[in-house]
């Protein structure tokens, strides 16, 4: 559930309340009665990507990654030489 932030015509009270996105975008205040004096304000959303992938601040070009290791040279059949045969060593 989103939280609204409403303020007060009337008054100039504030308040925060975290309600559906269905609920109405106004209702009575709770510091001066006014009947619907509390409208909700639009406000910035308190939402941020960070981490891998994409994100505000992602660069266009991807990070260089790391070299790969060289596979050790086996002549024994072996397509990487780790198969950890006796031969392979």
């Amino acid at each position: 559930m989103p939280l609204y932030e409403y303020r007060c015509e009337a008054c100039g009270q504030p308040e925060e309340k975290l309600e559906s996105l269905s609920a109405p975008s106004a209702h009575a205040c709770p510091a001066c009665g006014a009947g619907e004096g509390m409208k909700r304000q639009l406000s910035v959303a308190a939402f941020s990507l960070a981490g891998g992938g994409w994100y505000k601040g992602a660069a266009s070009e991807p990070a260089p990654s790391a070299p790969a290791a060289e596979a050790p040279k086996s002549g024994h059949g072996c397509a990487a030489g780790g198969c950890g045969c006796p031969l392979a060593g």
